[in-house]
């Protein structure tokens, strides 16, 4: 049964352009995967929390050691790695807050991103754990930033998740929305058609 995992990241929730390009990606899947099994994660509605000390030591403590407290605190973590690792399709909405990733989606990496679970250092250098993933990363911006020195984003995220061993990714970019409404709808519509595109391909 093929799987989906969905990352939402827009502080606006349903009314976010992100999650709605998000919804139709996932009517997509469904059509296209009928009897497949679509996981949410909202992170807006429930927020991860922030790395701090105390995760940091509970990751880096021995299994056989860790506290009760520290054993919930890797729980956390470990469930979110399970997200994923069980995924086969996994999408991901990503607004552009201040010319980076949402604090609430860099909350999320540093939970999933963790030596020896989700990669491994090896003498031949680093190595993600976590393969054979296809990721469809759905971008919402109010400029224009594609392919620009200022686009922050698409190579931060196509790096961490590369790290972690998803290397396999294609982004959908919706740019242009606070330029007016003509640009607003001819962005949307042009990412609405992508996304519809990429069906071709998830169906097979």
């Amino acid at each position: 049964m093929q799987s989906l995992l969905v990352i939402r990241s827009s502080l606006l929730l349903g009314s976010g352009q992100s999650n709605q390009l998000i919804d139709r990606y996932v009517a997509n899947w469904r059509t296209a995967n009928p009897n497949g099994q679509v996981v949410e994660r909202d992170l807006a509605r429930q927020p991860i929390a922030h790395l701090d000390m105390a995760r940091v030591a509970a990751f880096s403590t021995p299994a056989d050691q860790r506290s009760a407290e520290q054993q919930a605190l890797v729980a956390e973590s470990d469930a979110l790695i399970a997200e994923l690792k069980a995924a086969d399709d996994i999408v991901i909405g990503l607004p552009l807050y201040n010319f980076g990733v949402p604090s609430t989606l860099k909350a999320w990496i540093d939970q999933v991103a963790r030596a020896g679970v989700s990669f491994r250092y090896t003498a031949q250098g680093p190595e993600g754990l976590i393969k054979g993933k296809r990721v469809y990363v759905i971008t919402t911006r109010g400029g224009h930033y594609r392919d620009q020195p200022h686009d922050t984003q698409t190579p931060y995220v196509r790096n961490v998740l590369g790290f972690l061993g998803m290397t396999d990714l294609q982004f959908v970019h919706a740019e242009g929305l606070a330029l007016g409404d003509d640009a607003r709808r001819d962005s949307l519509q042009a990412a609405e058609a992508q996304i519809d595109a990429l069906f071709d391909e998830v169906a097979a």
